[in-house]
C-alpha cells in the first residue's frame, strides 16, 4: 500500500519542507496579506485612473486591455494555486510593455503615413485646418464670459446679449447652462465646472487666449475666442467643412478639397490642405525606400557603409586585441600587470565622452591632431567624406580595442599549458601553435561576443552622432542623410530632425534594420557551431 501524507511513516525531505514553507509565505500569513492589499492598492488606483483617461479618449481597445490585466493581476495574487505566476507576473508585463508593444508599435507605424503634416486622426485635422484659418467676423455681437474649467480643461461660461447661459470647452460646443449663478446680468459660475479668478486668468493668459469653443456641433458655425476672459466675440473660417461629401472649400478662391484616401484633403490640381491626418498606407513607404531614386540610392550606399563599418570595426578590434592579448600574456614581458592597467583605459571612460574629446582632437581648424601633430594643417578629417569615415574606424578602434583584449587574455589563459607543451615537443612553431591551437580554442570562447559586437556596432549611434553627427550631409539625397550616417543614425535623422519628419518612413528602416541583422546574426551563429567540435 502506498503512504499517504497522513501516514506517520511518511518522511518529508527538508526540500519538500523548505517548498511548503515557501508557498506558505507566498500565499497566507497576515503581514503577506497586508502588504498584497497594499501593493496591489496602489496598482488598481494607477489602473483606475488610466481607466478614466482612456475612456474620456475614447481609447476603448486599451482600456479593455487595462482593464483585463488589472483583473488578471488581482486574482493571481489573491489565488492560493498561481503561485509560480505571482514571481512570473511583473516581468511579463514590463516584457509585454517595453519590448513586445515596442516592437509591435513601431511595426505598425512602418504601415502608415505618420509624420509631419500627418499627426492626428481626422477629426482633429479637420479642426486644426478650419481653426488656421479663423478670422473675427466684423462688428458680430460681443459676448459674456467667465472663464472655467472642469476635467475636460478650460472653457467658458457664456451669456449672449439676450440673457441666456451656456457653457462649453475646447471639445464640447456650447450647451445650455442649468442653474448658473448670476452676478447681474452675466453668468459666474455654473455646476460641474470651476470659475476662474482674475488672476488665475492672468496666470494662464496663454492658454485663455488660445481656449476656442465652438458654437455648435457643426464646425462651420465657428468658434467662440476671449482676448481679455471677459467677453468673447465668434471667429469664422474661410475654410468650409462639408461632413456629408467630405469636402473642404476655400470661401475665397471657391477650390474645392475633397479626401481621396491619401491622408489629407486635396484639389483636383493635385493641392494639398496640411495638416491631414494619420492612415494606414500598406507597403508604401517600403515601396519609397526601394522605388524612389533619392531615397534608394542613398539607402543602399548607407546600407554598405554600415555592413562595412560593424566589420572593419569587429576585425580590427579583434586583431588588435588579440595581439596585444598575446603580447602581454607572455610570462617574460615585466610590467604585464601596469600595461594591462593602461590597455584597458579606453574602455573605463563612457564611450559618448570619448568621442566628443575626439571630435575636439580631429577638429579642422584648432584640434590637437591639425594644430600638434601636423604643424597647423587644415585636414578635414570630420568634413571630407572619405576622411571622415577612415576617422571613425580610428576612434571606434581605440574604443573598442580593450575589451577584445580583456576577452582575448581570458580566452588564452584558460588554454591548458600542456597542449600547448605537447605541440612544441611534436616540433610545432610558434606560429603553427597559435594558428592551429590558440587561435581555434579562442575563437570557440570569442566567437558569440564576435557576433554581438558586430551587432552592437552595426547600430552604434553614440559614436556617429557624436564624432560626425552623420555628416558631411549627401545634398543629392531625397532624405536627410550623410557620408558616415549609418542605418541607425538616418532613422534617427529621418524621424526626429530636419522640417519634415517622416515616422513611417523611418519605421519602415527600422524594420528592414531588424531583419538584417536578424539573418546576419543567425548566419553567423550557424556557421560558428563548426566551432564547437573543438571542445
Amino acid at each position: 500500500m502506498t503512504p499517504t501524507n497522513t501516514d506517520p511513516e511518511v518522511v518529508v525531505s527538508p526540500r519538500q519542507k523548505k517548498a511548503a514553507r515557501l508557498a506558505e509565505a507566498a500565499s497566507g500569513g497576515l503581514k503577506i496579506i497586508l502588504l498584497k492589499i497594499v501593493l496591489l492598492g496602489i496598482v488598481d488606483a494607477i489602473a483606475v485612473y488610466a481607466l478614466f483617461v482612456l475612456v474620456l479618449k475614447d481609447e476603448w481597445l486599451v482600456a479593455a486591455i487595462v482593464a483585463v490585466v488589472t483583473l488578471v493581476v488581482n486574482w493571481i495574487y489573491f489565488s492560493h494555486r498561481a503561485i509560480p505566476a505571482k514571481y512570473l507576473t511583473p516581468g511579463l508585463i514590463f516584457l509585454l510593455i517595453f519590448q513586445v508593444f515596442v516592437i509591435a508599435y513601431t511595426g505598425y507605424i512602418g504601415f502608415t503615413n505618420y509624420g509631419t503634416g500627418h499627426n492626428s486622426d481626422k477629426d482633429q485635422a479637420v479642426q486644426a485646418l478650419m481653426s488656421s484659418a479663423r478670422e473675427r467676423v466684423p462688428d458680430s455681437v460681443t459676448y459674456r464670459v467667465t472663464v472655467v474649467e472642469s476635467l475636460e480643461g478650460l472653457g467658458l461660461l457664456v451669456t449672449d446679449p439676450d440673457g441666456e447661459v451656456s457653457v462649453g470647452t475646447a471639445t464640447s460646443p456650447l450647451t445650455e447652462a442649468d442653474n448658473a449663478e448670476m452676478d447681474g446680468n452675466v453668468a459666474v459660475s455654473v455646476p460641474g465646472y470651476t470659475s476662474l479668478s482674475f488672476q488665475d486668468v492672468l496666470q494662464r493668459q496663454g492658454e485663455v487666449f488660445d481656449l476656442e469653443v465652438p458654437v455648435s456641433d457643426d464646425p462651420n458655425d465657428g468658434v467662440l475666442r476671449t482676448g481679455d476672459g471677459s467677453s468673447a466675440n465668434i471667429y469664422l473660417s474661410s475654410l468650409i467643412y462639408d461632413e456629408q461629401a467630405d469636402t473642404m472649400t476655400d470661401a475665397e478662391t471657391g477650390v474645392v478639397y475633397s479626401d481621396i484616401g491619401t491622408g489629407a484633403f486635396t484639389s483636383e490640381s493635385g493641392e494639398e490642405l496640411l495638416p491631414g491626418w494619420r492612415i494606414t498606407v500598406g507597403f508604401d513607404n517600403f515601396a519609397r525606400a526601394f522605388g524612389e531614386e533619392s531615397i534608394r540610392g542613398p539607402l543602399i550606399n548607407v546600407t554598405i557603409w554600415t555592413i562595412m563599418f560593424a566589420l572593419l570595426s569587429v576585425a580590427s578590434t579583434f586583431l588588435l586585441g588579440m595581439f596585444l592579448a598575446i603580447v602581454f600574456n607572455d610570462k617574460r614581458m615585466k610590467g604585464r600587470k601596469f600595461y594591462r592597467i593602461i590597455m584597458i583605459l579606453p574602455y573605463a571612460f563612457p564611450a559618448f565622452l570619448s568621442a566628443l574629446v575626439w571630435a575636439g582632437m580631429l577638429n579642422e581648424r584648432f584640434g590637437f591632431v591639425n594644430e600638434v601633430l601636423f604643424g597647423g594643417a587644415d585636414i578635414p578629417w570630420l568634413t571630407d567624406p572619405v576622411l571622415a569615415k577612415i576617422s571613425i574606424l580610428v576612434v571606434n578602434l581605440w574604443l573598442g580595442f580593450p575589451y577584445m583584449f580583456l576577452v582575448a587574455t581570458g580566452a588564452l589563459q584558460s588554454i591548458s599549458d600542456d597542449v600547448v607543451e605537447a605541440a612544441t615537443v611534436d616540433g610545432a612553431k610558434p606560429w603553427q601553435v597559435f594558428r592551429l591551437i590558440k587561435l581555434p580554442l579562442v575563437l570557440v570562447t570569442m566567437a558569440p561576443i564576435l557576433i554581438s559586437s558586430f551587432a552592437f556596432n552595426f547600430n552604434n549611434f553614440n559614436l556617429i552622432y557624436m564624432l560626425t553627427g552623420g555628416g558631411p550631409r549627401d545634398t543629392s539625397a531625397g532624405i536627410n542623410v550623410g557620408a558616415t550616417d549609418i542605418l541607425i543614425s538616418m532613422v534617427y535623422k529621418v524621424a526626429f530632425t530636419g522640417q519634415f519628419r517622416d515616422y513611417g518612413l523611418a519605421s519602415a528602416f527600422t524594420i528592414i534594420i531588424f531583419i538584417l541583422v536578424a539573418v546576419i546574426a543567425v548566419v553567423s551563429f550557424r556557421k560558428t557551431k563548426m566551432l564547437e567540435d573543438l571542445n
